[in-house]
């Protein structure tokens, strides 16, 4: 089936959204407040520069010369050993576990988009529980949310890469890049912005420790969704004419400046009023929402418009975690599009809500694994095994299966052949080591 193809400003704004999610707008800034601020950004930035950036350049290559789903790009493209390697593809299914619990999130903020309009909570406390018995004792209206997401979800990835996935990134996209700097723009008239702006550029080292360092690694390469075959089988659809580098500069540009401006407003609010970041996930759902409650009702409506800047993020994403295994389902199975987004749609809605019900207190105990919840499995398999494992293997097929000819007349010309060596070393060097040192850190195995 002939894969339709994007227009130049409908991939960048794509790709974009797929890079741009929850990861910028929530954990970014408690995970920059957690670890110290600046230091944590510095790490984060040069790895997004020598990995990220890399990686991201690697993974579209290898979707522009295959054309096609992950699986059958890679076979397409390996030289040799095709029957092998076609297992790489198989990444693309990352994308459909992290949503069973990615559309639970999104379910979340579609709850407190409600929630804002009945009062923001008056203290911490509140707030706490609010969520809390949320995640613990409304399955019911979890389970409600959750489906509006994956039926949204399905909707859009159903209409397909003109019809569906372009047009809402091109709505929801600079919309999104409203809502945030519009909100920037207010920050700035605050005492708290300078301090917030100190925070996260004046790199205090002695705060960076072992896990901070690992941490930010991390979180640099999560961030832009590679390792999941998202930007892979976006980029089958990339114009013929369109410049990999140029590309993937600008999605790298655009995600990182998301995530610092989501930071700058976050932390301008806390400090307003004299609050600690180091708040860590209920950064954003608890201590976020008691502090926007001292500005009244501008507080209603800057609460609403912070959590409807969340939920685009989170839907943008959510399309690109759908459609890899969607267009393998059309292109391996000749499934229609309905066919197959109605099959992949109700797989992890179902198991979605086995995560709703991990966190409850009436099935807890049911749904968990080792006493570790479902939802928590998933999350962890996802961020320490299977999202590096697929970028490690972008970065070994690229660096030294794919021949270096072949990868200059793309992407080398482009860059020109200094910038093109740089390019090499990191993919064939800095970012499998660093990948597996990440992946072996996180599960355990080694410490540092």
């Amino acid at each position: 089936m002939k894969i339709q193809r994007f227009s130049k400003i409908g991939f960048i704004l794509a790709a974009a959204g797929s890079a741009v999610g929850l990861g910028n707008i929530w954990k970014f800034p408690y995970m920059t407040g957690e670890y110290g601020g600046g230091a944590f950004v510095a790490v984060y930035l040069i790895t997004i520069a020598f990995i990220g950036f890399a990686v991201m350049i690697a993974e579209m290559l290898i979707g522009a010369l295959g054309r096609a789903d992950t699986v059958t790009s890679f076979e397409r493209v390996a030289p040799k050993k095709k029957e092998w390697w076609r297992f790489a593809g198989f990444m693309g299914f990352n994308g459909i576990i992290i949503m069973t619990f990615y559309s639970v999130v999104i379910g979340w903020i579609f709850y407190y988009l409600f929630l804002v309009f009945g009062g923001l909570p008056q203290s911490t406390q509140e707030a706490k529980g609010i969520f809390n018995d949320l995640v613990a004792n409304q399955v019911l209206i979890q389970i409600f949310f959750h489906t509006v997401a994956v039926i949204l979800v399905g909707y859009i990835v159903y209409r397909g890469i003109k019809g569906g996935i372009e047009k809402i990134n091109l709505i929801l996209m600079p919309a999104l890049m409203i809502i945030l700097f519009g909100l920037l723009l207010y920050a700035f008239s605050l005492e708290g912005f300078s301090k917030a702006l100190k925070f996260m550029f004046e790199p205090r080292w002695e705060d960076l420790n072992s896990e901070a360092f690992i941490r930010a690694i991390g979180h640099s390469f999560f961030t832009l969704s590679l390792g999941m075959g998202a930007i892979m089988t976006y980029a089958a659809s990339l114009p013929k004419d369109a410049s990999i580098p140029k590309t993937a500069f600008i999605v790298t540009f655009m995600d990182t400046l998301i995530a610092l401006v989501a930071g700058l407003v976050i932390f301008s609010f806390l400090f307003e009023f004299g609050a600690q970041p180091s708040q860590g996930p209920g950064l954003v759902f608890i201590s976020l929402p008691t502090i926007l409650n001292n500005f009244g009702t501008l507080g209603t409506v800057f609460a609403f418009l912070f959590f409807l800047a969340l939920a685009f993020a989170g839907i943008t994403s959510a399309i690109s975690l759908v459609e890899p295994v969607v267009q393998y389902l059309i292109d391996r199975f000749k499934f229609t599009r309905a066919k197959a987004v109605i099959v992949i749609s109700l797989v992890y809605w179902i198991v979605g809500i086995g995560a709703i019900l991990s966190y409850s207190n009436a099935w807890g105990k049911i749904f968990s694994i080792g006493g570790k919840p479902l939802f928590d499995i998933l999350e962890y398999t996802t961020d320490s095994i299977l999202l590096p494992l697929g970028g490690f293997l972008i970065a070994v097929f690229v660096g030294y299966v794919l021949q270096k000819e072949r990868a200059y007349k793309y992407v080398g010309k482009e860059m020109g052949r200094r910038a093109f060596l740089i390019w090499r070393f990191s993919i064939r060097y800095i970012a499998p080591l660093a990948l597996i040192f990440m992946m072996l850190n996180l599960m355990g195995i080694i410490k540092i």
